[in-house]
């Protein structure tokens, strides 16, 4: 027998144990959650006012980040408390400024996240549009370069054609009198220095541009490796875009081409000027980017509205005593959908017809929806918040101690009359 008294206390203290911890762990987690809303109101009031500060002046900037945070919140708790059915104007009022609000900070906190996700795709997209112009020029100086040597070889072949006649006494220019006659004659020598001079042109020209592949070699190896020292790569690429220019500029003008047109680059800080917030981030739209700025404010919304369990205050021994009297004076409670207790707050019908005053208990009501202990459902109706039920649980206990104490009593005075009879 004291075996099993034994078990049954040392099962009763494991389950109060374990009932404990997982209240304090609840409670925890709720205090625990207040720290992190603010935090996250925090975090993205800061990419708010990073975004709108670009738009407006920084103080006016900083005032709708704190009110666009502070709507957040607020609404996020207060949308918690009420039901559609309760107050359909209030409930869509509150959904529209949360709806508002959100919408504002996601927009310009879309900024940030942009910035910074989007950050390494904007510097490469900057290297390959620099490379797209200086590739473009190369091509173009290619193209002049080709017709530059055709030109040059054709000249050297008429030289080469001119000399070979001019010895064998074959050419158009040679007087009738020498027709013919084989030789390197003052007439070949004529034509034989204009060749040689053609010649030392084409040899000159072919090293000059020899120099000038090297000088583009140059460039594009320092295009190449942008992306890993870039500023000193930068400052080469330049360097060495200008050198060819330079070079190609002279060799193209003293054979009597037209130079192509040169792009202009962008300077070094233009290469590495961070992005500046606008609209038109949009047309390039980036999913993570947005996904980050709305899961922060997702985040502050979602625990904004779990925190609405938790009551403004606590309410006094006075306080507890007159809310759980009048909530006794209620006859109908149900579970509702929500697997919340509910009741009926209206008057019933033999009331009606006893006419009964119950200011007492609609005062009682009114206070603890005025402290977050109910939740209205309709005109009719309540129900209780989870942070009620303690209380009540409470009070019902201490009724049931004494109900049991009095009955103890009872039963003992009955057994003293027993055997005093």
């Amino acid at each position: 027998m004291d075996k099993k008294s034994f078990i049954k206390i040392n099962h009763g203290g494991l389950g109060s144990l374990l009932n404990s911890i997982q209240t304090l762990f609840v409670g925890m987690l709720r205090i625990w959650s207040i720290p992190i809303v603010l935090m996250l109101s925090i975090a993205s009031g800061f990419t708010t006012y990073y975004g709108l500060s670009h738009f407006i002046l920084p103080w006016i900037a900083l005032i709708i980040t704190i009110a666009i945070q502070s709507i957040i919140v607020i609404c996020s708790l207060e949308i918690a408390g009420i039901h559609w059915k309760a107050n359909r104007l209030r409930y869509l009022s509150v959904l529209l400024s949360l709806f508002v609000a959100i919408t504002a900070s996601i927009t310009f906190s879309y900024f940030k996240f942009y910035e910074v996700s989007q950050s390494e795709t904007i510097r490469i997209s900057r290297i390959n549009e620099m490379r797209k112009d200086v590739d473009a020029y190369l091509a173009a100086i290619l193209l002049t370069k080709g017709d530059i040597l055709k030109q040059q070889n054709s000249e050297l072949e008429k030289a080469t054609t001119d000399v070979t006649q001019a010895y064998f006494g074959t050419h158009a220019q040679i007087p009738p009198a020498n027709r013919n006659v084989v030789g390197e004659g003052p007439f070949w020598k004529h034509y034989n220095q204009r060749y040689q001079d053609k010649k030392a042109q084409f040899d000159q020209l072919g090293k000059e541009f020899h120099l000038l592949d090297e000088h583009i070699r140059t460039l594009q190896t320092s295009l190449n490796h942008l992306t890993v020292d870039t500023e000193n790569n930068f400052q080469k690429a330049v360097a060495g875009f200008q050198e060819v220019q330079l070079k190609f500029n002279q060799l193209a003008t003293n054979a009597g081409y037209n130079v192509p047109q040169a792009p202009i680059l962008m300077t070094y800080a233009q290469f590495i000027q961070g992005v500046t917030p606008s609209f038109a981030m949009w047309n390039d739209f980036s999913l993570f980017a947005f996904s980050c700025a709305a899961m922060v404010d997702f985040f502050t919304f979602l625990l904004s509205y779990r925190l609405e369990s938790t009551a403004p205050g606590p309410l006094s021994e006075e306080e507890q005593e007159l809310a759980f009297e009048c909530i006794r004076q209620f006859t109908q409670f149900r579970i509702n959908e929500n697997d919340e207790l509910e009741m009926v707050i209206e008057k019933s019908d033999i009331e009606r017809a006893r006419r009964y005053s119950d200011l007492s208990r609609m005062f009682a009501v009114g206070f603890l929806l005025s402290r977050g202990f109910l939740r209205k459902i309709d005109e009719r109706s309540v129900e209780f918040a989870p942070n009620l039920y303690p209380l009540v649980a409470e009070r019902m206990g201490a009724q049931l101690r004494v109900i049991k104490a009095q009955s103890q009593v009872a039963a003992q005075t009955d057994k003293n009359q027993v055997i005093y009879e």
